[in-house]
C-alpha cells in the first residue's frame, strides 16, 4: 500500500529535476517536521479562536495510520480551520481535539450521536445530509409518501432562507415559520402512520429493532428544533459544506497516498494543513504562508 511518505519521494524526484538541487527524503521529512514545529503556537491560537466562535462546523473522516483506521476531526468556519487526528471517532476523539468541550455557541453537524453529548451548545443538523438520506428512502421505498413531502419541505425552507439572506432581512416572516412548522408536524404524523413504532413483545423484553426508515423518522421528530434552526436563525446555514470542504484535502490525500506511517506524521500534516487552510481563508496563498512560517512569522494569518 502506498502512503503519504510517497509524497516525500515524489518531491525528492521532482526538486532535483526542476532546480538541480539534490534532496534526500529524510531532509524533506525534517523540513516538514520543522515547519509543523514552528506552527505549534499558531495551531494552538487557531484552536482558541474556534472556542470563541458563535458557530462551528464539525465533521470527521476516516484515514489510515500504520495500517489502522484513525479519525480526522475538523472544527471550522469561514475564517479558521482546525484539524486533529485520533484513534477514536466519537466523543473521546472529539474531546481530545479540545474544542467542543469548551464551546458555547452553535455547532453544525450531520447528527452523529456523539455530538449530542455536548450540552452547552446549540445543535444544528446539516439538511443536505438529510436530503441524501431522504433521496435514498424515495429511491428504495417508493411507498413512503412522507419522504417526498419532507424533501420538498426542506427545499422550500431553503428557498425562503436564501431569499431572506439576499434581501438582508433579519428573520424569516412569522407566516412562513408557522406554515413550515405545521407542515413539519403533519409530515411526521404521516411518517409514523406509514412506519408504526414496533410493539413491545410479551415474550421478549423491549421493542423490536427499528427499521432504518423508522430511525430516520424518529430523528426528524426528536431533533425538530435542530433541523429547523436555519429557518429560525439566518446565521445558521442549510448545510455543513464548510466542514466537508475543509476535510476534502484529507480525503484526497488518503485516496491517493493510502495511509500515514505514524500518528505523529499525520498530526504534523494536519497542523500544517490547518495553518494553510486558515491562511487561504484570509487571502494568503500556501507558498506565502509556508514561507512566513519558516521565517518565524506565521501569525500573519491573524493580521
Amino acid at each position: 500500500m502506498s502512503n503519504p511518505d510517497h509524497t516525500r519521494e515524489h518531491t525528492h524526484e521532482i526538486l532535483p529535476s526542476v532546480f538541480n538541487i539534490p534532496l534526500a527524503t529524510g531532509t524533506i521529512k525534517n523540513m516538514v517536521s520543522r515547519c509543523a514545529e514552528s506552527l505549534k503556537d499558531t495551531y494552538e491560537q487557531i484552536r482558541l479562536k474556534m472556542i470563541t466562535l458563535g458557530l462551528i462546523h464539525c465533521d470527521e473522516t476516516g484515514s489510515r495510520v500504520d495500517g489502522k483506521t484513525c479519525w480526522v476531526h475538523v472544527a471550522s468556519d469561514l475564517d479558521y480551520t482546525y484539524l486533529t487526528i485520533n484513534q477514536r471517532r466519537g466523543q473521546i476523539g472529539m474531546d481530545a481535539a479540545n474544542v467542543l468541550p469548551h464551546a458555547h455557541g452553535i455547532i453544525v453537524h450531520d447528527c452523529w450521536s456523539s455530538y449530542w453529548k455536548y450540552q452547552d451548545v446549540t445543535h444544528a443538523i446539516c439538511c443536505a445530509h438529510l436530503l441524501r438520506e431522504l433521496n435514498g428512502v424515495i429511491e428504495n421505498h417508493p411507498e413512503q409518501t412522507w419522504a417526498v413531502r419532507f424533501k420538498n419541505l426542506l427545499l422550500s425552507m431553503k428557498k425562503v432562507h436564501d431569499k431572506a439572506l439576499l434581501s438582508d432581512e433579519n428573520e424569516v416572516s412569522y407566516y412562513h415559520r408557522h406554515k413550515f412548522d405545521k407542515e413539519y408536524n403533519s409530515i411526521i404524523t404521516t411518517a409514523y402512520e406509514e412506519n408504526p413504532l414496533p410493539e413491545i413483545s410479551a415474550k421478549k423484553h423491549g421493542r423490536k429493532k427499528k427499521s432504518k426508515v423508522l430511525n430516520l423518522v424518529c430523528r426528524l421528530d426528536n431533533y425538530k428544533e435542530s433541523v429547523c434552526l436555519f429557518i429560525k436563525n439566518l446565521c445558521v446555514p442549510f448545510d455543513n459544506n464548510q466542514a466537508e470542504r475543509d476535510l476534502r484535502m484529507v480525503k484526497v490525500k488518503t485516496k491517493v497516498s493510502g495511509c500515514f506511517r505514524s500518528e505523529e506524521g499525520a498530526q504534523e500534516y494536519l497542523t500544517i494543513m490547518s495553518y494553510i487552510g486558515t491562511a487561504r481563508k484570509h487571502g494568503i496563498n500556501a507558498f506565502t504562508a509556508i514561507r512566513e512560517a519558516l521565517n518565524g512569522t506565521p501569525d500573519i494569518i491573524f493580521n
